[in-house]
C-alpha cells in the first residue's frame, strides 16, 4: 500500500482525540473522538459517500506496533469525489465531522433516556450499602480469622 497513489490508507488513531498531533492524530480535536473503532470510521466514511473500500482490522501502525488498531484503505479517486476534497487531509476531516455528530447525538439520546428518578420509587434511588461497613483498608480474613 506505500506509495500506491490510487488508494489512501486511514488509521483510527488519525482520529483519536487522546492523542496529540505528535503522537498521531492527523484530524482537529472537532473532528476526532475518544477511542475510535475500525467500525465507527467504516461506517463514518460509509455514511460521507465512500463505497470502496477495505477494513484490515488485525494491522497495526508502524509508530505503534503494540496496538492492533486496524485500518480502512479505500480507493482515492472514489473517496475523493464522494467527499468533494481534493486530499487525505479533507476526506479525513469530512470522516471525522461525521463520527463526532453521530457521538453528540447518541450522547444526547443517552443522557434523555438514562435520567434517575427523582422523586417517586424510593427503591430505585437507594444505592446499595451494607449495614455492617468494615473500616476503610481492613478485609475480612480467610478461614474463620477475624
Amino acid at each position: 500500500m506505500a506509495g500506491d497513489p490510487s488508494k489512501l490508507t486511514v488509521w483510527t488513531g488519525y482520529f483519536d482525540s487522546r492523542l496529540s498531533r505528535t503522537a498521531g492524530r492527523r484530524v482537529s480535536k472537532e473532528a476526532s473522538i475518544p477511542q475510535p473503532t475500525l467500525d465507527a470510521v467504516a461506517w463514518a466514511a460509509n455514511k460521507v459517500g465512500v463505497r470502496k473500500m477495505k477494513k484490515q482490522p488485525e494491522a497495526s501502525h508502524p509508530s505503534r506496533p503494540f496496538a492492533q488498531e486496524g485500518r480502512l484503505v479505500m480507493d482515492s479517486t472514489d473517496a475523493m469525489n464522494a467527499t468533494g476534497m481534493n486530499s487525505k487531509e479533507g476526506v479525513m476531516r469530512e470522516i471525522g465531522v461525521m463520527m463526532r455528530a453521530e457521538m453528540k447525538k447518541s450522547r444526547e439520546e443517552g443522557r434523555k433516556e438514562s435520567v434517575s428518578p427523582s422523586r417517586g420509587n424510593k427503591q430505585q434511588r437507594a444505592q446499595r450499602k451494607s449495614f455492617r461497613q468494615k473500616p476503610s483498608g481492613q478485609r475480612k480474613k480467610k478461614f474463620g480469622r477475624k
